[in-house]
């Protein structure tokens, strides 16, 4: 149900996605009054959670049954409630624990703390309100106070504030840990808690820290991407645009940690974030390096002898290439302060990577190529720009039957790629 305003964004970029979304196709298709309520729609449901937390199991240390039966355990401690844990039906390493709300009769407090956006999203997913997330406190607040939380959605409100009449939307109430003069005391950034929420508007379960060898917390159309590309024991695949590891290492899983997954990124903390992350997962096959996936490509033929980029043309039987994207997928997002050209700049990017993945995959190699936006310039536009510009590439249906039916609230575009296959586009959004 929908109880937050749709996503705020610039007119300009507002428009520029309608222009995508209510095309004369889809007005031909659906009628224009149709196609203008889907696309209000599909602002509205971006600016509220998915209706499931979604958590992989990490298949390579232990059955999703056992990991079922200890998660079971772990939530029973969550706010006293008994909260299901469901499988997915097709994705069967991958858990689905119901999100609760919106919860509306939550009594508002007089005493208040504003956030910032990305806190405010974080605890839409069931995060509490750590100390560097408070932009605002009211003047009397301390330690043990039971707290109104407020997201300010447009990042008007001053730092250290006493209080703030700009739009904020309310996110439910918590306990404060630290009064108002600890947080904004001048001294460095706190960290730790500072708000422990009691009664969020949407009732998610924390995953901090929870099962941590056992369970990845994923968005399902992440977790999709990896079964999509279908990794096989003893392949050698490429991670493009790898941090910070989810899909690496749900490769590595889906392939019983047999094979080499090679992971780039050209963040070094990054690259470190994978390689902590397989440590976690008790996974060997990975090897991660701190590279530009755009450099990828060895230039001269001279023989390849190291195992480290950059490498020869077709060099890997599978690469998924999640590019970096303008993230407009993302939910909860209740506003985009992006202009158009912001928006629009990440296409030569991901062209640039498209090119390299083509010459690094093998004859007969699969390529999926997934974002998590929904501007059609960066998904179909980019489909159809690399299928002219290398006629190799054909493409494959992602998955048959009802997984396409069963994602509901998928926010990913995964698109499969095949050198020397002849099947239709399959696309989710």
């Amino acid at each position: 149900m929908s109880i937050f305003p749709k996503i705020s964004l610039r007119p300009e970029v507002e428009n520029y996605l309608k222009e995508g979304f209510v095309n004369k196709e889809i007005v031909t298709a659906l009628g224009k009054q149709e196609a203008e309520r889907k696309f209000e729609t599909l602002l509205k449901h971006l600016s509220h959670p998915p209706s499931f937390t979604t958590v992989r199991v990490n298949t390579h240390l232990a059955s999703v049954q056992h990991v079922k039966n200890l998660l079971l355990d772990e939530l029973q401690k969550f706010n006293g409630l008994s909260v299901p844990i469901l499988q997915h039906p097709d994705l069967q390493d991958v858990l689905l624990i119901p999100v609760i709300g919106p919860r509306k009769n939550i009594k508002k407090q007089q005493c208040e703390a504003i956030v910032g956006a990305q806190c405010g999203n974080a605890v839409l997913r069931g995060a509490h309100v750590y100390a560097p997330g408070i932009v605002s406190a009211s003047k009397f607040m301390k330690a043990g106070d039971v707290i109104s939380v407020y997201s300010d959605i447009k990042g008007k409100c001053k730092k250290g504030a006493r209080e703030f009449d700009g739009t904020k939307v309310f996110l439910g109430n918590g306990i404060s840990e630290l009064s108002r003069k600890e947080i904004f005391n001048g001294l460095p950034e706190l960290k730790g808690m500072g708000i422990r929420m009691t009664e969020p508007v949407y009732l998610s379960p924390s995953f901090d820290n929870v099962l941590p060898h056992y369970l990845f917390l994923q968005n399902l159309p992440s977790a999709l991407v990896t079964h999509v590309l279908n990794p096989q024991p003893g392949e050698k695949i490429l991670d493009l645009c790898a941090a910070p590891g989810g899909k690496t290492t749900h490769i590595a899983a889906l392939m019983h940690d047999q094979g080499e997954v090679i992971a780039l990124d050209k963040i070094f903390s990054k690259v470190e974030k994978i390689k902590q992350n397989a440590l976690l997962l008790g996974l060997n096959s990975i090897r991660a390096f701190c590279f530009d996936g755009t450099k990828a490509v060895k230039l001269d033929m001279v023989e390849d002898t190291e195992g480290e980029p950059p490498f020869l043309p077709e060099s890997f039987d599978r690469i998924l290439l999640d590019a970096p994207c303008s993230g407009m997928g993302q939910r909860p997002n209740m506003a985009c302060t992006w202009s158009l050209k912001e928006l629009a700049s990440y296409q030569p990017l991901q062209r640039k990577l498209f090119t390299a993945a083509v010459q690094l995959l093998k004859p007969e190699g699969v390529l999926v190529y997934s974002t998590c936006t929904i501007t059609l310039a960066e998904n179909e536009e980019q489909v159809a720009w690399a299928l002219t510009k290398f006629p190799c590439l054909q493409l494959q249906p992602q998955m048959k039957g009802r997984l396409q039916n069963s994602l509901g609230n998928i926010h990913t575009q995964n698109i499969y790629l095949k050198e020397m296959g002849s099947f239709p586009l399959t696309s989710m959004g």
